[in-house]
């Protein structure tokens, strides 16, 4: 491209410029990043721990559980260290590490909740061929390698670019929109391929889940009420968590490369709701799971549930 790239740091503006804010960012999120740790571990250690979650969905529950955990500890960690000093700075070389780990983490997971909604439509919709249809670890490793790809076509267009000055990010963490507007170079196919990486597998995803579980909802209808009642809670459950997940990267990508004020708030909702409610979310609705979870600390359950 011709220009040299002479950046070898770039400054995070991070959430929030007063001192009073950062304070309250250290001790919200410090809070939210350790009961997203907490949470998820325990999800996988029951899993792993328990005889009787061996179905496929609670395979990819451990999958999603172990991303949930890395996704955000990609760039919280980094975001809560900031809030101590007035310069946010970070590396070249981190923060194309922080870009890769972020989408790799966050792409994976779409990828499982896409693996998880197959998952549901053949147990209910091809129930007698359930067993020969699902193979768990090909989508499970199929979603990981996946991930892999989208974020590695991200970070190799980003890093390729020549950054030559200014260096500050007005983020709390390196993502793909914020760094094309630092390059000394035209970046509109980058950006476009970007929209089409990023926005376009979010969507895509997003259309695949609808129309799975309308397909699954239909099939519901022939079934009897007790019936009904079992998927609908599984589905219920992972409608709530694709929306969380799905929706910001939406916002964030589908369009050109333009940074909106908005833009922090909804990407920092993204990396840290999603994480911190699925354990939630697959447990309190749940009744295997939280009677494993029972099994696991000794605890009796109540006496209206099996």
């Amino acid at each position: 491209m011709g220009t040299k790239n002479i950046v070898t740091e770039f400054v995070l503006f991070g959430l929030f410029q007063s001192r009073e804010m950062q304070h309250v960012c250290f001790l919200v999120f410090s809070l939210f990043h350790v009961l997203t740790v907490l949470g998820n571990l325990l999800v996988i250690i029951t899993i792993n721990a328990s005889k009787t979650l061996n179905a496929p969905m609670y395979f990819f529950l451990s999958h999603l559980s172990f991303a949930d955990i890395c996704y955000p500890s990609a760039t919280t960690p980094k975001m809560i260290a900031d809030t101590f000093v007035e310069r946010k700075t970070i590396s070249f070389s981190g923060c194309m590490t922080q870009l890769f780990s972020a989408h790799f983490f966050g792409g994976t997971e779409i990828f499982l909740l896409t693996a998880m909604a197959y998952d549901r439509y053949v147990a209910i919709c091809r129930a007698l061929h359930y067993t020969t249809i699902m193979d768990r670890g090909l989508l499970a490793g199929a979603s990981w390698v996946a991930g892999f790809l989208h974020s590695i076509l991200q970070t190799l267009l980003t890093v390729q670019l020549p950054f030559c000055g200014p260096n500050e990010i007005d983020n709390f963490f390196c993502d793909v929109h914020p760094l094309l507007k630092l390059a000394c170079a035209d970046t509109y196919v980058v950006g476009l391929i970007v929209v089409a990486n990023s926005g376009m597998i979010s969507l895509v995803s997003f259309i695949v889940l609808i129309i799975s579980y309308v397909v699954i909802l239909l099939n519901l209808r022939s079934r009897s009420s007790e019936s009904q009642h079992k998927a609908l809670s599984t589905c219920g459950s992972h409608i709530i968590t694709v929306l969380l997940v799905l929706v910001p990267p939406m916002f964030m990508y589908i369009r050109p490369s333009t940074t909106l004020a908005a833009d922090k708030l909804v990407i920092l909702f993204n990396i840290v709701m999603p994480p911190l409610l699925n354990p939630l979310i697959y447990t309190l609705r749940n009744n295997e799971v939280k009677n494993a979870m029972r099994k696991l600390f000794g605890v009796k359950g109540t006496s209206g549930e099996k």
